[in-house]
């Protein structure tokens, strides 16, 4: 779109076009109808009406599975006259099934209860379809780089300082086993929805029929499109489950965003680089530059999702008495949110490709620090009963210059046996990672376990 606000359908749009079956004007407005089909099939089942006719349900069930861009413009040439998107819904599908009794269409319905499982059933769509499928790929990729690099000994910071040692395997793993459990929650997350009337207590139907068990027939007309029941709402359902699972998919922006920043880090340390294109540049002026621009770009889109989640949270989860309006507008961004985090997914895992451990420069890193060998040499002098050996090497290595040379001396002068002086003097940097490997391959094995 030449003149487009957003940058999604703009800059972006090809690379997000596929969210538009889930969060445009178009796919709620198709959303609406076919919930309106749904509960009229439903509601043909408690013979409050006259059955259904063969040729009406035949028609029902056209409209159910086919809804056009023709339909969507005689919605909105009604809504224009309306001002009302889903009574324009039901004005629609009046003129269009032309039914013996057409007052079933809509029957003792408030908005919100068509809104709702609308809204709800293209976010469960969009997770199902794409959301977790995009993690899942994302979760792969870091399997297959956690196993490459699962042995490459690579200098590690806490507070910004050299520390113990790790591998560029396990770096990536912390990042993948968090992944993983948010994927886990996020997939086993149950959506409710609310079938119930103007203020939550199904009153236009009991007058109707009192006969009916309408709490009963709202829960089986929601678990038949796998939902769960909100049993106890005002007008509007709560979104709380909408809020559980904008919650999940920010804790998932964060994850990716703490990534982001770690490997932007390690690309300035020269840790690690970045593969080239000839004929990409990363400056217009300095010809040497290969900017992280993916993970840069992850970072900004997935900083605008999280302002959103963040505001949805806290929005949706509140309206004034039995409801106001403001939530309808706030609703309408939903797509915008989830589609600047799928674009920064998408962005981390483009970068993520470009990546390799610069593995001669980081060896070299850790044996210009023989400092780090103060841990392990401390722990072992403990285990031999040293006294106090953490300020022994406290006083030899803090805020001073170590050379291989002088921790050899000090290690020479110890009162150890043979055997424990040559394990001290084995020790080496790149080597003293522990049990980094193993943890990696476990995440692995969960990765494809889940997968």
């Amino acid at each position: 779109m030449l003149k487009a606000i957003s940058p999604l359908d703009g800059r972006y749009h090809q690379r997000v076009e596929m969210l538009g079956d889930y969060f445009s004007e178009y796919a709620l407005m198709g959303a609406r109808v076919w919930v309106e089909l749904q509960y009229l099939l439903a509601l043909d089942q408690t013979k409050i009406f006259p059955a259904l006719g063969k040729r009406e349900i035949k028609r029902i069930e056209q409209l159910s599975i086919s809804f056009t861009q023709e339909a969507y413009e005689k919605i909105k040439d009604i809504e224009a006259i309306l001002n009302h998107d889903v009574k324009a819904c039901e004005v629609y599908l009046v003129n269009e099934l032309k039914l013996k009794h057409p007052n079933m269409i809509h029957f003792g319905l408030t908005s919100e209860d068509v809104n709702n499982i609308a809204y709800t059933l293209l976010i469960k769509k969009y997770r199902d379809a794409q959301q977790l499928p995009q993690l899942q790929i994302l979760l792969r990729f870091l399997a297959k780089k956690i196993t490459e690099w699962k042995s490459i000994s690579f200098p590690s910071h806490t507070h910004g300082q050299m520390a113990s040692p790790t591998t560029a395997g396990k770096e990536l793993a912390v990042f993948a086993s968090r992944l993983l459990r948010q994927y886990s929650a996020l997939k086993k997350l149950p959506f409710r929805a609310k079938c119930n009337g103007a203020t939550g207590n199904y009153s236009a139907f009991v007058s109707a029929s009192s006969d009916i068990k309408w709490v009963e027939f709202s829960k089986k007309f929601l678990y038949n499109l796998d939902l769960d029941i909100n049993p106890v709402t005002t007008q509007i359902e709560d979104h709380d489950t909408w809020a559980e699972y904008f919650s999940i998919s920010k804790m998932i922006n964060n994850i990716v965003l703490d990534m982001n920043e770690d490997v932007w880090t390690y690309l300035m340390l020269g840790y690690m680089k970045q593969k080239t294109k000839d004929s990409e540049v990363g400056s217009s002026t300095m010809p040497h530059k290969v900017n992280p621009i993916n993970f840069e770009n992850s970072e900004g889109n997935l900083g605008i999702s999280n302002a959103l989640l963040d505001h949805f949270t806290t929005k949706l989860t509140r309206s004034r008495l039995q409801r106001d309006l403001s939530d309808s507008t706030v609703e309408r961004n939903i797509g915008v949110a989830l589609g600047h985090a799928y674009l920064g997914l998408d962005e981390t895992l483009r970068g993520l490709k470009k990546l390799r451990v610069n593995t001669e420069f980081c060896e070299n890193e850790l044996n210009n620090y023989p400092e780090l060998l103060a841990e392990p040499i401390q722990t072992i002098l403990r285990r031999e009963g040293f006294t106090n050996p953490y300020n022994i090497m406290k006083n030899i290595t803090r805020g001073h210059t170590l050379t291989v040379a002088d921790l050899n001396k000090f290690i020479s002068s110890l009162k150890v046996s043979d055997e424990v002086r040559k394990e001290l003097s084995d020790l080496r940097a790149v080597n003293y990672t522990g049990i980094a490997d193993k943890i990696c391959n476990n995440v692995v094995r969960e990765i494809n376990k889940t997968f």
